[in-house]
């Protein structure tokens, strides 16, 4: 089996545990960030693709927002959950890197913590930048390059922060996390900042704006990421060819 196949069978197997990890309310970190990463998006309107969409959660608040969504992933199990969720205006099933849009079709494109899980970064980024309008923006979050290098010593949210083996150069990454009844496996690619900002420049973007965002005062359990950064998130704007 490719990588590209083994990274869809495991979210087409995980895709339930995702469902349900998603929706719990306030269970994932997502939520903590929630409030701030909508400021970072703005107001506004035109056609969004939401690139590896998922459950559907990230299309509901570019529609809250004003957007027109187009909801994309290659697990047909997540489109039809985020379909059942009104979560968009339109749903796709596709890869990522060949996709079935007209060259120039959206005014800006989302990807949310699914770059990660991209083995080819610079073919997917390439295929975003085919569909977005020149000028038209792309907006990153990622779990930070650093953190997913390192572990803290202990559940403290003094301990310290350890980093492990080599920042640089791409990992393979394979983790479970289970917290109040629910379980998750994660799974995908571990790269430096570095890599993905080559790849974005390969790809004919420009990176705009840079923010490592803290998590809101009232997630207690997040608040050692007010020490390092839990993500990453980016704006870059598609150049003229």
């Amino acid at each position: 089996m490719n990588k590209q196949a083994a990274d869809k069978e495991h979210w087409s197997r995980v895709a339930q545990d995702w469902i349900r990890w998603a929706r719990e309310p306030k269970h994932d970190a997502f939520w903590a960030y929630r409030d701030a990463f909508l400021e970072f998006i703005g107001r506004g309107g035109g056609d969004v693709l939401d690139v590896g969409c998922g459950e559907g959660r990230v299309s509901r608040e570019f529609k809250t927002l004003g957007y027109r969504v187009t909801a994309l992933d290659t697990v047909a199990q997540l489109v039809e959950a985020a379909r059942e969720a009104d979560s968009a205006d339109d749903y796709v099933v596709a890869d990522g890197k060949k996709m079935p849009f007209e060259d120039g079709r959206f005014d800006k494109a989302v990807a949310y913590n699914v770059l990660m899980d991209v083995e080819n970064v610079p073919a997917t980024l390439k295929e975003i930048g085919r569909v977005l309008k020149t000028g038209g923006e792309l907006i990153i979050s990622l779990v930070h390059p650093f953190r997913d290098r390192g572990r803290f010593a202990g559940p403290e949210l003094d301990a310290p922060f350890v980093l492990e083996g080599s920042y640089f150069g791409t990992e393979r990454f394979e983790g479970m996390e289970e917290r109040d009844g629910l379980r998750m496996e994660f799974a995908g690619w571990s790269q430096p900042l570095e890599s993905y900002a080559a790849a974005l420049e390969a790809a004919g973007f420009a990176i705009t704006a840079l923010r490592e965002p803290l998590p809101a005062a009232e997630s207690a359990a997040l608040q050692r990421y007010n020490r390092i950064p839990l993500f990453l998130w980016l704006k870059a704007r598609q150049l003229a060819g």
